[in-house]
């Protein structure tokens, strides 16, 4: 059996932030018990509930980890831009609507479809264990186990999870990724298109809607980024309706075998 760990960085990157010139007013309509903040709700908090993590920063939504027994593959979704407060990313987008946020998956695998989001007889990534690991103000860890299976076929392989969601400043936080995958047969991993670990950006900064689409070495749109390797890879873009561009992207760590 072979055992590879995967390292993942995701970064939400604020670019260009500003504010809304004025504010509108309306009468305090508290509720009798509710005066001030939620005593807690101060910097990053956690709910875990029914196989998914909600996480919020001062109460606002940042994102959600969606690891429940019965999905396709557990996934992010979503992943909200500081400035904005909306996802970065989408849950589902024509052409591609089985694309779900920010996940891990694969196709063909030893026969098997891990990717697209058809019956999961097909295959599926079955999350066994979801907890919560350390916690601080501005950090949380995601703890999540998972089985690769199929109809009448042997598991090709289990994986074992850690996601930490740091807060860095008022403009950026990142989720690092350490996926460690435990092989149980020989694996085959057939020539496709498809990545193993991936985001759908939300259209707004996509490049079909005036996005960038680029990678470290300057790489611009999918001719010059698609297939290549490089340190990082990610979409920028004005969100729509409103005047702040943000990003996402994804780096690998140094310490990956490829």
């Amino acid at each position: 059996m072979e055992v590879k760990k995967i390292h993942r960085r995701t970064a939400i990157k604020l670019s260009l932030a500003a504010g809304f010139a004025g504010a509108i007013e309306s009468p305090k309509l508290w509720a009798k018990d509710f005066k001030k903040p939620v005593p807690g709700s101060e910097g990053l908090t956690t709910y875990l509930k029914d196989g998914q993590v909600q996480l919020r920063l001062n109460n606002m939504p940042l994102t959600a980890y969606r690891a429940h027994p019965s999905l396709k593959y557990p996934y992010f979704y979503p992943l909200n831009g500081l400035a904005s407060g909306t996802s970065l990313t989408t849950e589902s987008a024509l052409p591609y609507p089985h694309h779900r946020g920010l996940w891990l998956g694969c196709q063909p695998l030893n026969g098997g479809d891990y990717w697209a989001d058809n019956d999961t007889e097909s295959g599926q990534i079955k999350s066994e264990m979801l907890e919560l690991g350390q916690e601080t103000e501005t950090s949380s860890e995601l703890l999540n186990n998972c089985t690769w299976v199929r109809k009448d076929a042997p598991s090709p392989w289990s994986d074992e999870r850690k996601f930490t969601v740091s807060i860095l400043n008022k403009r950026v936080w990142v989720i690092d990724a350490e996926i460690k995958l435990t092989a149980s047969e020989d694996i085959e991993i057939k020539s496709a298109k498809h990545s193993f670990f991936a985001l759908r950006a939300a259209s707004d900064i996509a490049p079909a809607y005036g996005g960038v689409l680029m990678n470290s070495e300057g790489g611009v749109g999918a001719e010059e980024t698609l297939g290549k390797e490089a340190r990082w890879c990610g979409y920028h873009g004005k969100r729509d309706g409103r005047n702040v561009v943000e990003g996402i992207a994804i780096m690998t760590h140094p310490d990956n075998p490829w």
